[in-house]
């Protein structure tokens, strides 16, 4: 580990340097997303640090991570700068994996990496998960009608969207050799860290993209297997979709859905038909590990966070089905040792 040459300490900066620059995307494979979250959440210590502390950025050293300094920047973020706490944990969080980076590396770090994994920050009330009914997902899907060729396309897109419960740079970074309509039908999507999962799609979807191939990809055998699948043209070559696209193609179905279904949400989103499929899979009985492996994510619990709760509707059925139905008038009333027995069970 590099050294300051005057004190022999750990250079913070040129941690913070291999962590974010080496570690994070090439061991690690983070996406450059996650790494940026990171990044910012080190410069906001370090502006608490410079407005709040006064220590100029050039004095900053792995001492002014100390527990003491961190609670400070937490209520800090809470009370001054009312950050949600979401952020807040982001914030933290950040901060204790390059702790952990840089005790890993250096022996003088173990203490100052243990204090900051005693604190914690209050839970963030965890709010409802939106997503579509089923009338609102087949009014989204059908809005572009397919009476022009980027009408085609962009039902297509969506219908894909939705059945494979995609990120949306997953389905723009989608190639031909990535989509298989041979049984087992399905698609191969990279996801975070460059991971690739496979996700089954159903017949009816086969269908439809085995009509799209032909539009949009004649003569697929010949082309090159890194052609996006989905396209626009720039300076005469095919160019896969920026996110923008995509969600500027989801906003337009939304506001034409919105006429017959006025019940559509007028704030949507591409990760709103994520969850909207993760939810129509859960809510059919489909298990949490499925869903899991289905969504990519690498931990159980991550998906259990997010879908791993019963709506309304869903607690009511099975209340209503656990709830015989009262044909007789009422018994005999229960005796003092039948009721106590009764409020001792646990």
């Amino acid at each position: 580990m590099r050294r300051d040459p005057a004190t022999g300490a750990p250079d913070l900066f040129a941690v913070a340097r291999d962590w974010l620059h080496a570690y994070l995307p090439t061991v690690r494979g983070l996406s450059g997303n996650t790494i940026a979250a990171y990044r910012i959440s080190l410069e906001c210590f370090l502006g608490y640090l410079a407005d709040i502390e006064h220590v100029d950025r050039d004095q900053v050293g792995f001492e002014h991570l100390d527990r003491a300094r961190l609670k400070a920047w937490l209520a800090w973020m809470r009370t001054v700068q009312h950050y949600a706490p979401r952020t807040v944990t982001l914030r933290l969080t950040a901060i204790r994996a390059f702790l952990a980076y840089a005790a890993a590396e250096d022996i003088a770090i173990v203490t100052l990496n243990q204090q900051a994994r005693t604190l914690h920050v209050p839970a963030s009330p965890r709010a409802p998960i939106r997503y579509l009914d089923h009338d609102q997902t087949r009014a989204l899907l059908a809005a572009h009608t397919g009476v022009t060729a980027k009408s085609r396309r962009n039902r297509m897109l969506l219908i894909l969207l939705y059945e494979t419960a995609a990120r949306v740079s997953e389905i723009t970074g989608l190639r031909l050799h990535e989509v298989s309509l041979a049984a087992p039908g399905h698609v191969t999507v990279t996801g975070k860290g460059s991971k690739t999962r496979t996700v089954p799609i159903s017949s009816a979807t086969i269908e439809h993209l085995g009509v799209y191939l032909e539009e949009f990809h004649p003569g697929r055998a010949r082309l090159p297997g890194d052609r996006p699948l989905f396209y626009s043209y720039h300076r005469g070559q095919p160019s896969e979709l920026s996110t923008d696209t995509v969600t500027a193609v989801l906003k337009t179905a939304a506001d034409t859905a919105r006429v017959d279904c006025p019940s559509m949400p007028e704030r949507i989103h591409c990760h709103l038909l994520r969850k909207t499929k993760a939810m129509d899979l859960y809510q059919q009985g489909i298990p949490l590990p499925i869903i899991m492996r289905l969504l990519g994510h690498e931990n159980t619990s991550t998906t259990a966070a997010f879908y791993a709760f019963a709506t309304l509707d869903m607690m009511r059925e099975a209340i209503n089905a656990a709830t015989p139905a009262i044909t007789t008038g009422p018994g005999t009333a229960l005796t003092q040792q039948a009721l106590k027995a009764l409020h001792d069970l646990r």
